[in-house]
């Protein structure tokens, strides 16, 4: 597809909804060149939403309950969110090792334009993923990375977005053999078809597919690999097809009713605390255990390794689901609830203006934008844990926002929304004030 080089080619919304499902053929989605190769992790943002919202229809009509809930979905994005924003900044680590492998030591150039090298492409990134992946849950620094996509106990197209901004810097080695003979544009290409491929496969409301479940990773063989029961631990690791996990011995059917999330559940909705608490714990543990070889085993063996005991742990150590396991669900008034909604579908307004624009604004713009987005999250995740400090961060967030967007730093997608923005934010810093300042008399004529 396509001759000549140039700036990432259009896709129309057909082939983007058939890049979601991997079936866009090698005729429309072959380039010559990285350049031309579309952002189709990017563009599927509108399908991502369209998704979401008819997974949450489907599971009202069949259930009569919604598909997941507001603080944890708000988490899942908000990490989503977390592990773009380098993106932002210059070019994925995957693209930019490969690139240079490419160029300095490919032994051999497969034509780009073969549905050959596009097809041995697609089979290469996919056991590449298995690897990885696989690894990902029994080396103990690769798992502190990894495990925040774990770590929700809902189980629905918002965790597919749940994702770690730190296992990409660990991954990019995975790749770099095919770089010795697959142009990068094919691995690209297959790279973000690989991701996409897995968005719709996180979701209770698919049961079996069929025949289709002997190849193809599907919601059933997926739910098994979320699952913390026993049965499920350490299975099912294949990104689009199950094939790898039949021939190496890591493949699990579906059988008990899966409970989502980690063995030991880390109970925040705060993506921050996410994703350095792990590593936190590792460097406790590394330091606490006695023996140089024991310390390396901290970091290079199983999560659940310990002292004397098999790399990947003890089986027997895996808690036992009982079926009464509770998620972690903090009490929150209904307004605060909607407060989040409407204030997290502002913040992605100005991400998406962000993405839109980044080409045209100066590194320092680019900088503040993405400082008052994590400012955001981290605060939106305080308040759904309602605690006592999240309304002097949203005091702070407010009063920041309306500064920098009155200097031109921020802007909407919508230049009609400007000033209901500052209203908005407005309203907000003096209410948070409000409730700070009759807390604080609270606090005091209860000590007199």
């Amino acid at each position: 597809m396509g001759s000549q080089a140039g700036g990432p080619r259009a896709t129309a919304p057909g082939q983007q909804l058939r890049a979601l499902f991997y079936v866009l053929p090698p005729g429309e989605s072959s380039f010559r060149t990285v350049e031309e190769v579309p952002d189709y992790v990017e563009k599927s943002i509108p399908f991502f939403i369209a998704f979401i919202g008819l997974e949450f229809a489907v599971t009202w009509v069949q259930k009569r309950k919604l598909s997941g809930r507001i603080n944890d979905g708000i988490s899942s994005l908000s990490l989503g969110i977390l592990s773009r924003l380098p993106d932002v900044l210059f070019r994925s680590v995957d693209l930019i090792s490969y690139i240079y492998v490419w160029n300095n030591y490919r032994l051999f150039e497969l034509p780009w334009d073969s549905p050959w090298t596009w097809y041995l492409t697609l089979l290469g990134v996919d056991f590449v993923y298995y690897c990885f992946h696989r690894i990902s849950h029994e080396v103990n620094i690769l798992w502190a990375a990894h495990q925040i996509h774990h770590s929700s106990e809902d189980y629905n197209l918002f965790t597919a977005l749940r994702q770690s901004i730190l296992q990409r810097y660990t991954s990019w080695i995975f790749n770099l053999p095919m770089a010795l003979f697959i142009p990068p544009s094919v691995f690209a290409v297959h790279l973000q078809f690989n991701l996409l491929y897995q968005f719709w496969i996180h979701t209770e409301v698919i049961t079996n597919l069929g025949p289709l479940e002997w190849i193809l990773n599907t919601p059933s063989h997926h739910r098994v690999h979320h699952g913390r029961n026993p049965y499920c631990i350490d299975k099912n690791y294949g990104g689009t097809l199950i094939i790898w996990d039949r021939i190496f011995g890591t493949f699990e059917a579906e059988d008990a009713k899966v409970v989502y999330g980690l063995t030991h559940p880390v109970n925040s909705f705060d993506p921050i605390m996410l994703q350095l608490r792990p590593l936190t714990h590792i460097w406790n543990t590394f330091w606490t255990t006695p023996g140089f070889c024991n310390k390396l085993s901290v970091i290079f063996k199983g999560p659940g390794w310990g002292p004397g005991k098999p790399r990947l742990g003890l089986p027997e150590e895996i808690p036992v689901i009982t079926g009464k396991e509770v998620p972690f669900n903090p009490s929150v008034p209904v307004y605060l609830n909607c407060y989040a909604v409407v204030h997290f579908a502002v913040l992605m307004d100005l991400y998406t203006e962000l993405l839109g624009t980044v080409t045209m604004l100066s590194q320092g713009t680019i900088l503040l934008r993405i400082g008052f987005i994590i400012l955001s999250l981290t605060s939106f995740g305080l308040l759904m844990e309602n605690r006592p400090k999240a309304g002097i961060l949203e005091i702070i967030r407010c009063l920041v926002f309306i500064g920098v967007y009155k200097l031109g730093y921020l802007r909407s997608q919508f230049s009609f929304l400007g000033y209901a923005y500052e209203v908005l934010f407005s309203l907000c810093a003096a209410f948070w004030g409000i409730q700070i300042t009759k807390r604080i008399t609270s606090s005091k004529d209860k000590h007199q």
